[in-house]
């Protein structure tokens, strides 16, 4: 599985996870607030930051027919109309290069969703690393196919995908020319349970597609994107929100920046963690040894004396004799005589 190079950093297994702030519409169309975010998720050390790239007559129809209308009674969105949604979380083009300009001045990557095929040209001409292809567009394939024709990577999330379609998606990245895809497990409901994240289904993508493997996380928490890293994850994006309770189509589900920062932090760790098949003890261990258990002798003892349960302990630290010489030392003399303390040793056994 080769690593990935997107501008100045490296997404590989080997590698700290890359974390993606996803803005999505919660920065409720105002521009301060969204900058904001941005400095935010700077100051959380995430590595990119994303938007989405849509208008609302590119993405639905403004009717008002039952099909454009959002039924699930679960849904945060229930009722709303789908151009009413999408209007009112669209990220307006004009931001664009504000935003992705200023996580470039902060360190950060910025790219986007393309959701239509002239916003993948107008995210071309702001020169962003990546594309991401969002769940509900996997099964776009002319989509897929104008994105990935622009010769750089791509990053598709894959919720509620079948292989056979996540297989058709990557066919045809590749026919158009991209061979750097990474794959984002992802669980479409909003927000997500751990209990229908799946998680194992990770290394089995991995396998399936050789390819880098990440996770798109609508859970609470970070509990779960923390999980997926010790299962193989290089990538995990995230909703990110400044404050839930101030509102944001996305806040529900959305982490607040000291949940970002602690996802950083405890993502790294978890990578850092995975190491390799290790028994034995590490090198850093070696010196911990000196506190197990060895045999010592508890009570003064003459020459010739015999080694018992009254006079010989099996105790900390390790400078002894091992504790599985027990029996064998057990009725044996002593050679010389032995002061409390002393560390048993064969020297010492007649």
């Amino acid at each position: 599985m080769l690593d990935i190079q997107l501008g100045h950093i490296t997404i590989g297994p080997s590698h700290t996870p890359f974390i993606i702030a996803e803005l999505s519409g919660n920065h409720s169309q105002q521009l301060d607030l969204a900058i904001a975010m941005v400095e935010a998720a700077a100051k959380a050390g995430v590595h990119a930051i994303k938007l989405q790239t849509y208008t609302a007559d590119s993405m639905t129809l403004d009717v008002d027919t039952a099909d454009f209308v959002i039924k699930e009674q679960n849904s945060l969105w229930h009722g709303e109309k789908l151009h009413a949604l999408y209007q009112k979380a669209a990220t307006p083009y004009e931001w664009h290069k504000v935003l992705f300009d200023k996580a470039k001045s902060l360190g950060m990557l910025a790219f986007s969703s393309p959701f239509d095929e002239a916003a993948v040209d107008f995210l071309v001409d702001l020169d962003v690393p990546c594309f991401k292809i969002a769940s509900f567009e996997l099964t776009d394939l002319p989509l897929i196919r104008k994105a990935a024709s622009k010769g750089k990577p791509l990053i598709m999330s894959t919720g509620m995908a079948s292989l056979s379609e996540i297989e058709e998606a990557v066919t045809t990245a590749k026919q158009a020319g991209c061979s750097d895809i990474i794959l984002l497990k992802c669980t479409s409901t909003y927000p997500a349970e751990p209990t229908n994240t799946n998680l194992l289904t990770i290394p089995h993508l991995a396998q399936a597609f050789g390819c880098q493997i990440g996770l798109s996380d609508h859970t609470a928490g970070i509990g779960v994107s923390v999980a997926a890293v010790a299962l193989g994850a290089t990538v995990i994006e995230k909703h990110f929100v400044l404050d839930r309770s101030a509102g944001g189509v996305d806040a529900a589900f959305s982490l607040e920046p000291h949940e970002l920062t602690a996802l950083v932090t405890e993502t790294a760790r978890a990578q850092l963690a995975m190491g390799q098949v290790v028994y034995g003890g590490t090198v850093a261990e070696e010196k911990s040894k000196q506190y197990r258990r060895s045999i010592y002798v508890a009570k003064d003892m003459q020459a010739g004396e015999i080694f018992s349960a009254d006079n010989l302990r099996i105790v900390r630290p390790a400078f002894g004799l091992a504790p599985k010489h027990w029996d064998s030392v057990i009725g044996k003399t002593a050679k010389t005589a032995l002061k409390k303390g002393t560390a048993l040793s064969w020297q010492w056994i007649a």
